[in-house]
């Protein structure tokens, strides 16, 4: 079997770092598992490039951009067909089709004939223009009116109605099989949707538990120069630098902590940017920078007492599987896909959506109770390595091309 997924990027984001270990997993399964995306960092013979147009792409998108269209441009989607790896696939597998680089109209010359099926890591697929709608539900009827144009990716004119009708057109003369979404959240969100009509199946995100897996935390915290008896708070700067990540949640949070423990705690960075923004918390940090090492950020993950995910939509919440590989409990709250991974009582701490004060007290829960903390910790390894190895997803999704193979 040819698996193609196609994608923005083969390893940069949440869902590209997604979308390569489900390829390192189908590979271990012997697939013949192979990438086409708009952005190459890594070396291999089984990642290519969507060879762009740039130019006349630019010449289009001057005026789509300004009605309100993002995608519709790139005529270099059409010439995916003529790629050596379309052109053996027997499968096609698409992932996250915004970013700038996929025209969704492209769909149904794709696959004509081909089978394919369709993982949404968000909610684009399912709007007339936004990844994530928030409170917001008119993309079950139809879009129109939207409250937030500028949320990613943002538009310069509200014609999300027909953006909508244009999806559900490309969608309705397309080989599409079936749906397949990254928690139980999404899934209920799409089977609501224009993708309804479709068989819609819930597989979530896998992970390397060989190169995430629990460290012994002093010799982390060694490695990293973090002080002897520190409690340790991780978190992503992205978590402070994107709005829908929820940094005003976490500065809250944090803040609001005692003074005490607030003396006790170094917290611990993972991305660029990070640290100017918490300098008036009072509280010592490190930031790591940008990490692109599975081992360093075994490492960091090991080093830390919780992790903290104050995300206000997220579809699944790929950093905190990562931390409970790692054996670290996060603390996060009740919102999207979340639910699926952090367990209350089980792997970690949900605090109710724009509580700052709750979150703030599931921090100092878990961190005056070592022992709970150790056993939410052992709890979310045995959790990861149970449901979410690289194996288990790529087994589920074989399965789901057997099916799409018969039809």
């Amino acid at each position: 079997m040819q698996v193609l997924h196609i994608n923005q990027s083969d390893i940069t984001g949440g869902a590209a770092i997604a979308v390569h270990r489900l390829h390192q997993g189908l590979l271990a399964q012997g697939i013949d598992s192979r990438l086409l995306v708009d952005i190459v960092t890594t070396s291999s013979d089984r990642v290519a490039a969507i060879p762009p147009r740039r130019r006349l792409d630019y010449q289009i998108r001057r005026l789509t951009k300004h009605l309100g269209f993002n995608d519709i441009h790139l005529t270099s989607t059409f010439e995916i067909a003529k790629h050596p790896f379309y052109q053996a696939a027997d499968v096609l597998h698409f992932h996250n089709l915004h970013s700038g680089y996929f025209n969704y109209l492209a769909l149904p010359s794709l696959t004509k004939n081909k089978p394919a099926i369709l993982t949404l890591h968000d909610m684009w697929g399912i709007t007339g223009h936004c990844a994530y709608s928030f409170d917001c539900d008119r993309w079950k009827i139809g879009c129109g009116n939207c409250p937030y144009p500028d949320t990613y990716p943002p538009i310069q004119r509200d014609n999300t109605y027909l953006e909508w009708k244009l999806k559900h057109w490309a969608y309705s003369h397309s080989h599409l099989v079936a749906v397949a979404t990254t928690s139980h959240w999404l899934a209920e969100q799409a089977k609501q949707s224009m993708l309804g009509r479709l068989p819609v199946h819930h597989i979530p995100y896998s992970i390397d538990t060989q190169a995430y897996q629990p460290l012994d935390p002093e010799l982390c915290r060694s490695l990293l120069g973090i002080t002897r008896g520190k409690k340790v708070l991780m978190f992503g700067a992205q978590s402070l630098t994107n709005p829908r990540k929820g940094g005003d949640l976490l500065l809250k949070a944090l803040s609001g902590l005692p003074d005490s423990l607030k003396s006790e705690i170094v917290l611990l960075i993972m991305g660029n940017r990070g640290e100017k923004m918490v300098e008036s918390l009072g509280i010592p940090s490190l930031n790591l920078g940008f990490v692109g090492s599975d081992r360093l950020k075994a490492i960091a993950y090991s080093a830390a007492d919780l992790f903290l995910f104050p995300t206000r939509a997220d579809a699944f919440g790929l950093v905190a599987q990562e931390a409970m590989a790692c054996a670290t409990p996060v603390v996060s709250f009740k919102v999207g896909g979340v639910p699926d991974i952090v367990r209350p009582g089980i792997t970690g701490y949900l605090a109710q959506p724009e509580d700052a004060s709750d979150f703030s007290a599931g921090i100092m829960q878990l961190l005056e109770d070592q022992a709970l903390r150790d056993r939410l910790g052992q709890q979310s390894r045995e959790i990861i390595l149970e449901e979410y190895a690289l194996e288990v997803q790529a087994q589920r999704y074989l399965q789901l091309y057997g099916k799409v193979l018969d039809s």
